[in-house]
C-alpha cells in the first residue's frame, strides 16, 4: 500500500469518524469546560446557599461531627453515611455523604465549630451533579456510560489521525498560521488545523482516561498488565464476636502515626463487617490537586491493614493516580485549569470547521458533476 492511498484511509477515517460522534464530543467537550472549576465553584455555591462559616480557633472532631449526622440518619433509616470530607479551609464546612437504596446520594453540611447542619442536598440534583451525570452518561445510566467510552476511544483516534493530517509536517511555521484576509475556505482550514495541533494532545489523554474511566472493569486489569505491577489486595476486617468497631478518634491517631506529617482529607466508612476503614490522606509533598494517599485499618482492632504512600506507589497505581490531573487539568495548576476550558471547546470548532471543509468539497464535486452532465447533454 503506498504512501497517497494510506494517507486517504487515514483522511476517510477522521472525516466520518468525526461526523459520526462530533456532535457527542460537542456535549462531551461543552460539559468538560464547566467540571474543570467544579470544585470552586460547588464551595461558592454552598457558601452562597448555606451562609458564610466564621471561622473560630477550634473544630469539632470527625467524630463528634460523625454522631451528629448518623442521630439525624440512623442506620436503620432509608440513607447511611459512607464518606466525610473535612473541611478543606477555615471557613468550609465538614461534608457528609449519605447514600441510600435506590443509588440516590445526599451531602449534608456541618458547621465545623458548632456542629450544626447547615444545610443538605440530593447530590444528582444539584447544576454540578446534573452537569457531571451529563458529561460522563448522558443521564442515561449504564447504556450512556458505554456510549461516551465509546466516543472517549473515538476522540483518541481522530486525536492520532488529524495528527497524521495535519499539514504542519511539511511546513511547520505555516502550520500554526491562520491567513484572516485569505477565502473563507482557507480561513476555515487554518483555524481547523490550528485549533487541532494545539489541543491534540490533551483531547488525547482526556480521551483516553475517560474511556479508561467508563470502562475500568475491563481496562484497570490490562494497566495493571502492562506496567507489570500487581493490583494491592483488598484489605479485610476481622470482626471480633461482641465488640463494637473501634472509635474514629483512635482510628485516625493510628493513621496519622502510620503516615507521619499526611493530612487527613476524607473517611470512607466500611458497609459491611469485613470491609476496613478506609482513611484518605495527603502528604505535603504530593503535588496532585486530589489526595493520593490512603492508610486502611481494621475496624475493630485499629490494626494497619495497608497503607497508600502516594510518593512510594508501583507504576500501575501511579499511572492510575494521574489519571485525575490528566483529565481535568490540574498537573499545572491554574493556567493548565483555564487551558482544559478551551481544550473542552476544541470539539465544537473542529467539528463546525470540519463541516464546513466537507461543504465546500461536497459543493465542488456538485458543480463538476453538474458541468459534465450539461457538456454530455450539449454532445
Amino acid at each position: 500500500m503506498n504512501q497517497k492511498k494510506l494517507r486517504s484511509i487515514v483522511f476517510y477515517l477522521h472525516r466520518y469518524i468525526g461526523f459520526f460522534v462530533g456532535l457527542l464530543l460537542i456535549v462531551v467537550g461543552l460539559t468538560g469546560s464547566l467540571l474543570v472549576f467544579e470544585q470552586d465553584f460547588d464551595h461558592f455555591m454552598i457558601s452562597q446557599q448555606y451562609g458564610h462559616i466564621t471561622p473560630q480557633q477550634v473544630q469539632l472532631s470527625p467524630e463528634s461531627v460523625v454522631n451528629t449526622i448518623e442521630a439525624k440518619y440512623p442506620a436503620r433509616g432509608d440513607f447511611h453515611l459512607f464518606r466525610i470530607y473535612l473541611p478543606d479551609t477555615p471557613s468550609s464546612p465538614y461534608v457528609g455523604q449519605l447514600s441510600s437504596t435506590d443509588v440516590q446520594r445526599k451531602e449534608v453540611f456541618l458547621n465545623p465549630y458548632t456542629g450544626k447542619i447547615i444545610g443538605e442536598r440530593i447530590t444528582d440534583k444539584t447544576l454540578i451533579g446534573l452537569t457531571l451525570n451529563l458529561h460522563y452518561s448522558l443521564m442515561a445510566g449504564q447504556t450512556g456510560t458505554a456510549i461516551v467510552g465509546i466516543a472517549a476511544f473515538l476522540m483518541c483516534v481522530l486525536s492520532i489521525t488529524g495528527l497524521v493530517l495535519w499539514p504542519g509536517w511539511r511546513k511547520l511555521i505555516a502550520g500554526f498560521k491562520i491567513k484572516f484576509d485569505a477565502h473563507p475556505k482557507r480561513v476555515n482550514f487554518d483555524i481547523h488545523k490550528v485549533a487541532g495541533i494545539i489541543t491534540v494532545v490533551f483531547l488525547f489523554f482526556t480521551g483516553f482516561t475517560g474511556f479508561c474511566w467508563n470502562f475500568y472493569d475491563l481496562t484497570e486489569p490490562i494497566i495493571y498488565a502492562v506496567t507489570f505491577t500487581s493490583k494491592p489486595s483488598e484489605p479485610v476486617s476481622k470482626p471480633i464476636p461482641s465488640k463494637s468497631t473501634l472509635k474514629l478518634t483512635e482510628q485516625l491517631k493510628i493513621a496519622d502515626a502510620a503516615l507521619p506529617g499526611a493530612a487527613t482529607k476524607s473517611i470512607y466508612f466500611p458497609s459491611k463487617p469485613e470491609e476496613a476503614l478506609r482513611i484518605n490522606m495527603k502528604l505535603p509533598q504530593e503535588s496532585s490537586y486530589d489526595a493520593n494517599s490512603n492508610v486502611y485499618l481494621d475496624q475493630y482492632s485499629g490494626k494497619v491493614l495497608r497503607v497508600d504512600n502516594a510518593l512510594k506507589m508501583l507504576v500501575g497505581d501511579r499511572f492510575l493516580n494521574f489519571f485525575v490531573p490528566l483529565h481535568y487539568g490540574t498537573f499545572g495548576g491554574l493556567p493548565t485549569r483555564i487551558l482544559y476550558v478551551f481544550v473542552g471547546l476544541a470539539p465544537l470548532i473542529l467539528f463546525v470547521t470540519g463541516l464546513v471543509m466537507w461543504w465546500y468539497r461536497y459543493r465542488a464535486k456538485r458543480s463538476i458533476s453538474d458541468r459534465v452532465i450539461e457538456l454530455s447533454q450539449k454532445l
